[in-house]
């Protein structure tokens, strides 16, 4: 799947009720370089964020992020121009989010092209303001071999989770990169520089760099290349991508993008009206762990996420814990059973997802009353993507439901 199609769905699920699994925004996040979204993330950890997240995200998405030229020096961003009167934004239909197509696919071609400052870019494959997330994406020739180069335009809430996570350097435990800078611009800009892999693992083949810069008017824009000329699988065909990471940063902080952003109506509020507490999901499930007896050999989190590597001695464990309220439930597994006290639980076990070969994901999903939604996950390795470290996760399927229905959770939101 293109990139500009991984980031498009990791986007659109995470502007929904409830931000998706760790899954959705790293496997189209950290994969991506996001991540997405992520990998964050993403509410978005799983896989390889962006979307996120997404894309542990997500989370948000889907590698690292950020670098910087070789010689430490990057390029001196420009101002960003004065935008034009904001749009009303659209509601949950993703058609509702897309422009009028006053910048056309060919257009955006064309700015891709002039924005390449190394050889020849073709086989561009590009989408304009007609569509919710505008795009451009070719091969670049310098003579070196060809590498590909693209660029997906979207707007976000600026204030909203998913601006943070996708300008958010990943946790080195769950993605691996070689370098990762955020940086904040003068107009206030988020930047986040990433030089990661499109395999996050010992295969690190085809290097997946990225610029990702979110603004204050809630304007994404995400660039990414790469060192071959398809994704994952294949051979690479020069040393590096074809930019510096100067010239990424060039790319996604250019003005001839803005009247593409301007055609988009502005992203929905990820507010939800609720009041969100203070959550320390880190510190919860590793008092929740006590209970089993395992050693914890590293752990870490921000807010509602929070993951815990246990070492019983037979190889070590991921385990991963979300905490969420999302404003609508509507998308929570039909086939959920219900629990004492109205909490509905789906418990699943099965791979950990594409790039990550051996490793096994044992999840349980609850939703309580109350509306607050905890997602409690095990691996069978240190980090999602693997290697595998041992058969099967540190903690049963039971012990993961007795994390999800613990008493810590009926006031939680409260507090």
């Amino acid at each position: 799947m293109p990139f500009e199609d991984e980031l498009g769905e990791a986007l659109r699920s995470a502007g929904a009720a409830f931000t998706p699994d760790p899954q959705a925004l790293l496997e189209a996040g950290e994969r991506r370089g996001r991540r997405l979204v992520a990998r964050r993330r993403a509410a978005v950890a799983g896989g390889s964020v962006l979307a996120l997240a997404l894309v542990g995200t997500a989370g948000a998405w889907t590698g690292g992020l950020i670098g910087g030229d070789g010689t430490g020096n990057v390029a001196a961003a420009p101002d960003l121009p004065g935008r034009g009167p904001a749009r009303p934004g659209g509601g949950a239909d993703p058609q509702a989010r897309a422009g009028t197509g006053a910048v056309t696919a060919g257009q955006m071609a064309a700015i891709l092209r002039s924005l390449v400052p190394v050889g020849q870019v073709t086989d561009i494959e590009s989408r304009g303001t007609d569509d919710q997330a505008p795009s451009a994406r070719g091969l670049v020739d310098d003579g070196k071999g060809k590498g590909r180069v693209g660029v997906l335009l979207t707007r976000i809430d600026p204030a909203g989770a998913m601006a943070r996570e996708m300008t958010t350097c990943p946790d080195r435990k769950n993605v691996a990169y070689d370098s990762c800078k955020e940086e904040v611009l003068p107009d206030g800009s988020r930047l986040l520089l990433i030089q990661s892999y499109d395999y996050d693992d010992a295969r690190k083949s085809v290097k997946d760099w990225r610029a990702t810069l979110a603004t204050p008017q809630g304007f994404l824009i995400d660039a990414s290349e790469a060192n071959a000329t398809q994704g994952k699988g294949v051979p690479v065909t020069r040393p590096e991508p074809p930019l510096t990471m100067a010239q990424m940063k060039a790319l996604v902080v250019s003005d001839k993008w803005r009247p593409a952003l301007d055609d988009l109506p502005p992203a929905p509020s990820e507010n939800t009206g609720r009041t969100s507490p203070e959550l320390d999901a880190e510190n919860q499930l590793e008092h929740l762990l006590r209970e089993f007896e395992i050693p914890v050999a590293d752990k870490g989190g921000d807010g509602g996420y929070g993951w815990v590597v246990l070492d019983d001695g037979q190889g070590r464990s991921l385990i991963e814990l979300r905490v969420q309220r999302p404003a609508d439930s509507s998308g929570f597994p039909a086939d959920a059973t219900t629990q004492p006290g109205g909490i509905r639980l789906k418990a699943s076990q099965g791979p950990a997802g594409q790039g990550a070969p051996g490793v096994v994901r044992w999840s349980v999903d609850a939703l309580r009353p109350d509306g607050v939604r905890l997602t409690v996950s095990a691996f069978n390795a240190p980090k999602q993507s693997g290697p595998a470290s041992r058969t099967a996760p540190a903690l049963t399927v039971e012990q993961l439901k007795k994390v999800a229905l613990n008493p810590l959770w009926d006031d939680v939101w409260e507090r």
